[in-house]
């Protein structure tokens, strides 16, 4: 039973002692309103995003209170909308959000309350400068008491306030909560300083290791002459009515969200996780043991999460439950003792994101990452969004792990060289590898497609001289905003995670403006003298408006449909350029053997290291097509020559060898495909987080090769594509012998001519030129991405 549906039998129950009348729920969600706003949204998402990927869905429980526990916040509020829609379309659950209080206006505000959001006082959205500084005086034996110079805190301080020091070299502030307020110079706050930049802030010393410890313990005080450091400070925020707000809709059985990091940024690696997330698990779970209250760790994947058109994996992690015994714990009344309770669920919640992350400790070794993922595919063929996440993943643990071996430094360092050497001849790593056709077919390639960029232009310009002061303003206004954010955070780089969201902002309020003007011009003109003759008397006014917002909205929409292709053009054109310079061809020979020699050197590494870090490397990993084949033959052998059973989840995995991605493993690969009942037999063949709404993967609407997915290429029962399996139809009675042996001799010859078309479909492919690897990066193609359609 839904939470909903649980809410409204609890308001039909007759008021008693034992069933006391509900009180009015504070933050109230209507079905209605939150599915028809999440349709319109979808429209922007689908519009703004060229793909957004769902993992491991089925994890999601179908009944029963849910938190969901999202991480990283790198999108502000576009990361709400791909949650929300992502969980109603693939677990068809509903899911009420926290958001900022401070967010909680205008258009954002009034969205917010139709999908059910709980506003959350957050201090630091509160937090103004302080006066004077603030420095520790005894940092040694005394380091929880603080001191300021010029200071008032008997007004500005309060016990539960926050004091935050600014952030400095990329590096985030810290914050001290005050538990006690001594006089207008002096506070105590809870716990030490953490970390060697707070230390350095509050002392002014230089001998502070990376944990914050001060290296000489003589010297008790701080810096001789040192005068503090600038702050700010905020009042202590009482969140008892939003804490009891989501106590009662999970206790309801209805579903909460929440980005435990406390705000949106834009870093490689995630932030501290707030006590909130632990605080609502525990205290749910104190108040109602028997809920069954499940934490959902959701990964927010992105692939330049700002940039239009960019690709998203959200992937959901097993589900997890908090230990009874830290319930105790934090029902017991003892302060250390829910201290540890709290402590603890957020190290569970913190372990379970990351294993549904990518988390680098800086941009570099993010782009040296990437790199070695892509140098790292003994396949040869793009590979399923869902596998370059996890190799991500697995490749920034290892580089965690190993950072300090010098095999890793050294190839660290050549990645770095080989990636300033990409764009300084300004190409993708992609294109190095595919640029070996000869000089002739080269000049034939670039002349065909400039003419092809040529022919899609005439259906560009109209769409983007029309929609050009959209474009504009969506461009100003979100790099001016996030300016604006950068200016106001202690933890962003670049300010980069409200782009998307402005972008979206911006473009929903301009673009029916646009289209209303250019629609009310043609109006007029109709009006005046019908359009110079050219629309007739009986063609009312209204119609010709509706008409008119039609055809601005289409030609908008093809505009951007082509100018997609054409960019993915545009971007082939240069390294066919210069591979018809002799001078810049020989650089990308060099390139080109630069690049061999650091794949092969990323694949020995990662087969040396990979078995030592993760125990399932063998049966996980990426296996060239030869070498997949070997080892099913000696799996063949080794069963006595018959082949072993496949479960069949294994074989929903295998089936991703036509994109030549095989796994060695047995009965426990990455994905997992549940089987869905209800559903008819040639719909179960479309696997499961799969759809065909999004038009850009027909082959006739695709703007490049579609991104690797487990589509089978024909039914699993049989038959062609979007069958329901073998045409039974055409069979004869199974009511005698001679029957069943033509069903069989049937069955029999369907089966040969199946396997004689894959064979035929595999020989194809190994013949196709100019097969190229998609960059996910970018959210562009390869070089030969026409000639790779073709060979489909």
């Amino acid at each position: 039973m839904s939470g909903t549906q649980l809410q409204k039998q609890q308001a039909a129950a007759p008021q008693s002692a034992a069933n006391p009348k509900p009180a009015k729920e504070l933050y109230p969600m209507v079905d209605w309103k939150y599915d028809s706003f999440l349709w319109i949204m979808s429209l922007l998402e689908e519009t703004f995003f060229r793909e957004v990927h769902p993992r491991s869905a089925w994890r999601v429980p179908k009944h029963g209170p849910v938190l969901f526990v999202a991480a990283p916040h790198a999108n502000q509020f576009v990361d709400a909308l791909v949650l929300q829609r992502t969980l109603q379309k693939e677990a068809k659950r509903r899911v009420s959000l926290l958001i900022a209080q401070k967010s909680v206006s205008g258009f954002i505000g009034w969205a917010s309350r139709q999908v059910g959001s709980v506003p959350v006082g957050r201090p630091q959205d509160s937090a103004k400068p302080g006066e004077g500084t603030v420095y520790l005086p005894n940092p040694v034996d005394n380091p929880t008491l603080v001191r300021g110079i010029g200071t008032n805190f008997t007004e500005f301080g309060e016990v539960g306030g926050i004091i935050f020091l600014p952030s400095a070299k990329g590096q985030s502030g810290e914050s001290l909560d005050i538990s006690e307020v001594i006089g207008p110079e002096e506070v105590r706050i809870k716990r030490p300083p953490k970390g060697k930049l707070a230390m350095t802030q509050l002392t002014g010393r230089d001998d502070v290791d990376q944990n914050g410890k001060l290296i000489n313990k003589e010297d008790k005080k701080p810096r001789e002459g040192y005068q503090g450091i600038k702050y700010k400070i905020a009042p202590h925020v009482d969140q008892s009515k939003v804490f009891q707000a989501v106590f009662d809709r999970l206790a309801s059985g209805g579903c909460v969200g929440i980005f435990p990091e406390g705000g949106s940024h834009d870093r490689t690696e995630l932030l501290p996780l707030k006590a909130g997330v632990a605080l609502m698990a525990l205290g749910t779970l104190a108040d109602h043991p028997d809920c069954g209250l499940k934490i959902v760790p959701v990964g927010m994947n992105y692939f330049h999460a700002h940039k239009f058109r960019s690709r998203a994996v959200v992937e959901f992690g097993a589900p997890l439950d908090v230990p009874r015994n830290l319930v105790e714990m934090y029902s017991s009344g003892d302060k250390d003792g829910r201290r540890e309770a709290v402590g603890q669920v957020l190290d569970m919640v913190h372990e379970a994101l990351s294993a549904v992350t990518v988390s680098v400790p800086d941009y570099d070794t993010l782009m040296v990452i990437q790199a070695a993922r892509r140098l790292y595919n003994p396949t040869g063929k793009p590979l399923p969004l869902p596998v370059v996440v996890e190799l991500n993943r697995r490749l920034a643990l290892g580089y965690e792990k190993y950072k300090e071996d010098p095999r890793v430094k050294e190839l660290k360092e050549a990645v770095t060289e080989y990636n300033k050497q990409l764009r300084y001849l300004n190409i993708r790593d992609h294109q190095v590898e595919k640029a070996k056709l000869s000089w002739f077919t080269v000049v034939l390639t670039f002349l065909k497609r400039l003419g092809m960029l040529l022919a899609l232009s005439a259906g560009v310009i109209p769409g983007l001289l029309l929609f050009a002061p959209v474009f504009i303003a969506c461009k100003f206004i979100s790099h001016k905003k996030a300016k604006e954010a950068l200016a106001g955070s202690v933890v962003k780089v670049q300010g980069k995670d409200v782009i998307a969201t402005w972008k979206l902002l911006v473009a929903l309020a301009l673009a029916p403006l646009c289209y209303n003007t250019y629609a009310f011009i043609t109006l007029y003109m109709v009006h005046k003298h019908r359009y110079y003759g050219y629309v007739p008397e009986w063609v009312p006014l209204w119609a010709v408006y509706i008409a008119c917002c039609g055809f601005f909205i289409s030609l908008t929409f093809a505009a951007l449909r082509f100018g997609e292709v054409g960019m993915d053009i545009l971007k082939s054109l240069r390294p066919l350029a210069l591979c018809i310079n002799p001078a810049s061809s020989y650089n990308i020979a060099k390139l080109r053997e630069r690049r061999a020699e650091l794949k092969a050197q990323v694949t020995d590494i990662i087969n040396t290291i990979g078995p030592e870090m993760f125990p399932d490397f063998e049966h996980s990993r990426l296996l060239a097509p030869a070498d997949s084949a070997a080892r099913a033959a000696a799996r063949k052998e080794a069963a006595g020559g018959i082949s072993p059973p496949i479960s069949p989840n294994r074989l929903s995995w295998e089936r991703r060898s036509s994109y030549g991605v095989s796994v060695n493993g047995n009965d426990s690969p990455p994905f997992h495909a549940p089987t869905r009942r209800g559903t008819t037999s040639s719909s179960r063949n479309i696997p499961y987080n799969e759809s065909f709404s999004n038009i850009g993967q027909a082959q006739i609407f695709a703007t490049r090769p579609t991104t690797p997915s487990n589509h089978s290429r024909a039914s699993s029962a049989g038959g062609r594509p979007g069958s329901a399996g073998f045409p039974v139809a055409g069979f004869t009675a199974l009511d005698s012998a001679e029957g069943f042996d033509e069903a069989s001799k049937k069955i029999r010859a369907a089966m040969r001519e199946r396997g004689e078309m894959r064979r035929r479909k595999s020989q194809a492919k190994q013949f196709v030129v100019g097969d190229e690897g998609t960059s996910e990066e970018d959210g562009s193609d390869g070089v030969e991405f026409d000639d790779r359609r073709k060979g489909q």
